[in-house]
């Protein structure tokens, strides 16, 4: 079995590049880093996330998806014959994308890694569960969005996804500062 957890544990910082706490505006004084755990907490929070691979040729693909963070890792699924799919198969590296799109308030976090399919079966039944636990009848109910999921990931019609963060990236904006 692969193994999927981060390298090393996360140390957050302020970008000086980037920091209003490094480039005094008015109310910024007191800006710090995102904790990890934060971090943490939003993404398993998080419903939606953007996926992005790169083709053969080089060409960026971008696509929705929902994602399930389980144990340090962040997972999402994919059928075989998809895009982002065929460009894992060529290239590995990947970014998922998660946050919100006002210019004053939110979080957006950035998980760059390496997409690892899930090949152990053991490990597969807790990234179905983690999934069924965070999108619930979405997934569990027949009604649901993404209802029979987890039978399409067990069978193989469907690919889960590891990506252990290597690189992340938190962008904050409170108020603007």
């Amino acid at each position: 079995m692969p193994e999927h957890r981060a390298a090393r544990p996360p140390v957050t910082e302020l970008d000086a590049r980037y920091s209003s706490a490094l480039n005094p505006r008015p109310g910024a004084a007191d800006v710090t880093a995102t904790e990890w755990a934060e971090a943490e907490r939003r993404l398993e929070a998080a419903e939606i996330f953007w996926v992005s691979t790169v083709r053969p040729d080089g060409r960026l693909h971008v696509t929705p998806v929902i994602a399930a963070w389980h144990d340090g890792v962040l997972y999402f699924a994919t059928g075989p014959a998809e895009q982002k799919a065929r460009n894992l198969a060529h290239h590995a590296h990947c970014a998922l994308t998660t946050g919100g799109n006002s210019l004053t308030s939110g979080l957006d976090l950035v998980v760059e890694g390496r997409a690892e399919r899930v090949a152990d079966q053991a490990l597969l039944e807790e990234v179905i569960a983690a999934y069924e636990e965070k999108y619930g009848a979405h997934i569990t109910s027949a009604e649901g969005t993404f209802h029979g999921l987890g039978d399409a990931l067990r069978k193989g019609d469907v690919t889960a996804f590891a990506v252990a963060p290597a690189t992340a990236y938190g962008f904050g904006r409170d108020g603007g500062v």
